[in-house]
């Protein structure tokens, strides 16, 4: 590219190993209603908005610092999080979660103040509810200059396709088909994405 380029990611099965809330929602034996939802919002056959809130709802009920807890320990692509450090202020993390419950995970892969997400409201460890959730279309439509966009989900398909280079990135599950139009590169392991983003 001829201009250093922002980068974008989303987190969720991109940044992560693991896909966090229906990791979350395991722990709490509410697994299988989140991971129909998670897989409905994945295809794109359940808006991003009302399957997230829905999410939130499953687990809303549980302590704010035990559900961020564990987030912080969901295991994450160590190389691509060491090329974000490398070059943090060019490098976004762009996701649909609440700032609350991944706080302790985006400081622990040294990313803090490079988010963008959804916000929640909480009071005495108890989340109350959500005051805003993001969409990635407008989030993206902020930033000037070139742009790298690093996703899997139908929820990426806007920011992906926005990008000068849009990458799916199929390293921990199957590549949405809506991504899958808009993208200009699909990859499928990690140090095959990183080689490729050092290169840019």
């Amino acid at each position: 590219m001829d201009s250093q380029p922002i980068f974008l990611f989303d987190l969720d099965s991109t940044v992560t190993r693991q896909e966090i809330l229906p990791t979350i929602a395991e722990m709490v034996g509410r697994g299988e209603k989140m991971r129909e939802l998670t897989e409905k919002t994945m295809i794109g056959s359940l808006p991003f908005r009302e399957s997230f809130l829905s999410r939130v709802n499953l687990l809303k009920d549980i302590s704010v610092n035990e559900v961020s807890q564990a987030i912080a320990e969901i295991p994450v692509h160590e190389e691509l999080c060491a090329f974000m450090r490398e070059n943090k202020k060019r490098c976004f993390i762009v996701t649909g979660n609440l700032d609350v419950w991944i706080e302790k995970l985006v400081d622990r892969i040294g990313m803090t103040g490079n988010v963008f997400c959804s916000r929640g409201i909480v009071s005495n460890d108890t989340l109350l509810g959500v005051a805003s959730v993001i969409d990635k279309r407008l989030t993206v439509e902020q930033f000037v200059g070139s742009l790298v966009a690093v996703g899997d989900g139908s929820n990426d398909a806007d920011m992906i396709s926005m990008a000068q280079v849009g990458i799916g990135f199929g390293g921990v599950r199957t590549i949405a088909p809506a991504v899958l139009e808009v993208c200009t590169h699909a990859i499928y392991e990690e140090n095959t994405l990183c080689q490729f983003l050092k290169r840019l």
